[in-house]
């Protein structure tokens, strides 16, 4: 008999996530227009949105020793709390002099914030989920971050259009207050720690941080190795396609942003299906066959850049790479989700939250290498736009069938495992 995936709690953690996101996501678009139309300048803000990523990266450690050690609940609404009281004194103090000053310690502020709460919250799924239902269960969290990303910039622009910067950061404080709320009614049961009189915080830390260590690279290295796979994924896929498909699109083909603004959402859309996708094939995907998801990521890359050398019409190009985008993201989607999956079964509760904030880290250090490295591709290699999909396709594929064999050897021991625990 099935478990039930929407219990009490598990409800509660997806409706606070998706008040959260929600929040985020309107306060992110409106403060990228303001700083916008106050400076004219994209590089303004990106600097500013530069800044905000070394405190996710530097505080993400702290915050899964933090998430593991503490009462996941109070963590999780004790930040929510706290970044509601941020953005409503940041709204309060905010004038026309200093505003610009204030967006960036705000960003800065829900940074740090956010690498606290990040691990906190993908620690809790495990223990609320088991089975086929955690790979579910991280394919309804993918969902809610998709369709918050989809639909967030379209309420933002409309309250920040019609009402201006601040009664969007009064909407994001009560996003955040209700999220807060939430999660104040969840109960999580985390792991048991021994506890002693007297211990310094600092050797608590330095001990945690040196254990999971020791997990992921001597007692379970296969996470590390998965965090590779992953990292080498992100690369080349988030470099080529955030990079390459806007150059692509706006220099290349010479369209308007109009056209865009069309294939992002029609990738937004692509998010929302893999994630239901992945739900569905919760039982069909495994070790033996994930392998495939890489492999399509890559193939799907190749038709692009095949019409890009045979076809010289800029809307039959436009379609092609709007279409293999789409599929691309639907398979990007199924691989994030069932490598969570993968590396959330191989680790134990009381090192669920750190290993989390590893894996944030590494994606967050990832992301920008692969994009700087496709920038500098497509710069240097305008004519040659074709034969960087295309071999960006091969690299992946080959790529996919190098891992083919460790992840194979993984399902295989997942399945013995299962195994000896149902033995009487």
């Amino acid at each position: 008999m099935k478990s039930k995936l929407f219990h009490r709690n598990f409800s509660l953690l997806i409706a606070g996530q998706a008040s959260s996101l929600l929040g985020n996501g309107i306060l992110d678009f409106a403060m990228s227009m303001y700083v916008l139309e106050k400076t004219g300048s994209a590089a303004a803000y990106a600097g500013f949105l530069a800044a905000s990523m070394v405190p996710a990266v530097l505080f993400s450690p702290l915050g899964g020793i933090l998430a593991d050690r503490g009462n996941k609940r109070n963590i999780m609404a004790g930040l929510d709390f706290l970044a509601s009281l941020g953005v409503l004194l940041a709204a309060l103090f905010m004038r026309e002099s200093n505003s610009l000053a204030v967006i960036c310690m705000l960003l800065l502020f829900e940074s740090v914030l956010g690498a606290f709460e990040t691990p906190t919250v993908q620690s809790c799924i495990p223990f609320m989920q088991t089975g086929e239902n955690l790979v579910r269960a991280n394919a309804v969290v993918m969902q809610i971050n998709a369709l918050s990303a989809f639909f967030s910039p379209i309420l933002g622009s409309l309250v920040y259009t019609a009402f201006g910067l601040k009664p969007v950061m009064y909407a994001g404080v009560v996003c955040f207050f209700f999220t807060a709320c939430f999660e104040c009614l969840i109960k999580v049961n985390g792991p048991e720690y021994e506890k002693k009189e007297g211990q310094n915080p600092l050797l608590l830390v330095k001990k945690d941080f040196l254990d999971s260590l020791r997990l992921i690279t001597r007692e379970r290295p296969a996470i590390l190795k998965i965090f590779g796979v992953i990292s080498v994924v992100l690369f080349l896929i988030q470099g080529v396609t955030a990079v390459g498909f806007p150059y692509i699109i706006r220099n290349v083909l010479g369209l308007s942003s109009i056209y865009y603004g069309f294939s992002e959402s029609a990738v937004g859309l692509a998010a929302i299906a893999g994630g239901i996708l992945a739900g569905l094939g919760a039982s069909r995907i495994n070790g033996n066959n994930i392998y495939l998801l890489i492999g399509a990521l890559g193939f799907f890359l190749i038709p692009p850049g095949i019409f890009f050398l045979l076809s010289g019409n800029p809307y039959i190009r436009y379609g092609t790479l709007v279409v293999f985008t789409v599929l691309i993201q639907l398979a990007a989607c199924g691989f994030s989700i069932f490598a969570t999956s993968f590396i959330q079964r191989l680790t134990p509760g009381n090192m669920m939250g750190k290993v989390s904030s590893y894996s944030s880290s590494f994606s967050q250090c990832i992301q920008p290498l692969g994009q700087i490295f496709y920038g500098f591709l497509f710069d240097c290699f305008a004519g040659g736009t074709a034969w960087i999909l295309i071999c960006t396709g091969i690299l992946m594929g080959g790529f996919g069938l190098m891992v083919k064999g460790f992840f194979e050897k993984m399902e295989k021991e997942f399945t013995e495992n299962q195994h000896c625990t149902r033995k009487p």
